[in-house]
């Protein structure tokens, strides 16, 4: 549903331009034909002078859009290349149709969940029909820019702050198709929008960071106490294990004797069993 709204929006939009343009390339009249005549025939009398005044060259990236008389003269810009208007009554405006990026100066944002932020982003458009870009609004590349900056706060105002921070791409494209469907009048299309940087307060970083290390050391507990009781369980199989076998306890003292003595120690502690004191002890 809202891709085919946004379609129609464009055909609407798209509609609406092409009215514009077709009434701004409307006929002359007469007397806007008799100039253009009174034009034409002092060019052709002065020709040797005049053809450095009518022949005009256009690079591969722009397009020229003619005026004749203010009035637009053709539906489709002129270019590349070379061509020809008359030196009295045309006028043209070139258009660079070349990818332009700027910048989003930081904005300050409240996020849905009253959070203060400072974001900045990047913005790539380029001219896609240039007479609407001349036509239709005075400058298409400041009023794009101005755009940019209403557009990001409005996005983000609608977002919290988990999300501002995981789902950068999905601002990134909410941004681009808003912007996208705003400028489609203007000839302007929004190529890519993305989001730079998110500034934080340095309380709330503060925060933040506070809240990270609790949760670090929480989860250091539980794997410390998980240790602690697989060992238990460890100790309590190898106690079964040498009640079985008495001679087993002998051996392990042996082990614990030689892993004390492998380190160079000066003083050697050497465990007795109970039942051998005991023995003693009787006699």
């Amino acid at each position: 549903m809202e891709m085919e709204h946004r379609m129609e929006s464009q055909k609407r939009g798209g509609q609406s331009r092409e009215d514009l343009i077709s009434e701004q390339t409307g006929s002359l009249g007469c007397i806007g034909w008799f100039i253009v005549i009174i034009s034409g025939f002092f060019t052709l009398c002065l020709f040797p002078f005049t053809i450095w005044f009518c022949l005009k060259i256009v690079q591969e990236y722009e397009r020229a859009v003619i005026f004749r008389l203010g009035r637009i003269t053709d539906r489709k810009a002129k270019g590349p290349g070379i061509f020809f208007i008359l030196p009295c009554t045309d006028s043209i405006v070139k258009v660079d149709l070349r990818t332009v990026s700027f910048d989003i100066p930081p904005q300050e944002i409240l996020t849905k969940d009253s959070v203060t932020v400072c974001v900045d982003g990047v913005v790539y458009f380029r001219v896609n029909d240039p007479i609407a870009s001349v036509a239709n609004v005075s400058n298409a590349d400041s009023s794009t820019r101005l755009l940019a900056q209403t557009t990001l706060r409005n996005v983000l105002g609608t977002k919290n702050l988990a999300e501002l921070l995981s789902d950068r791409e999905g601002i990134a494209h909410s941004m681009q198709s808003n912007l996208d469907e705003a400028t489609d009048n203007w000839g302007i299309k929004v190529e890519r929008v993305e989001i730079k940087d998110v500034k934080l307060p340095v309380q709330l970083q503060r925060a933040m960071a506070a809240e990270a290390e609790a949760a670090r050391e929480a989860r250091a507990k539980v794997i410390a106490a998980e240790g602690e009781m697989n060992a238990s369980r460890a100790l309590k199989e190898a106690s079964l294990v040498i009640a079985e076998s008495p001679s087993a306890l002998q051996l392990r003292y042996l082990q614990t004797l030689n892993t004390i003595a492998a380190e160079k120690n000066s003083t050697i502690v050497f465990p007795l069993p109970m039942d051998v004191i005991s023995h003693f002890m009787r006699k």
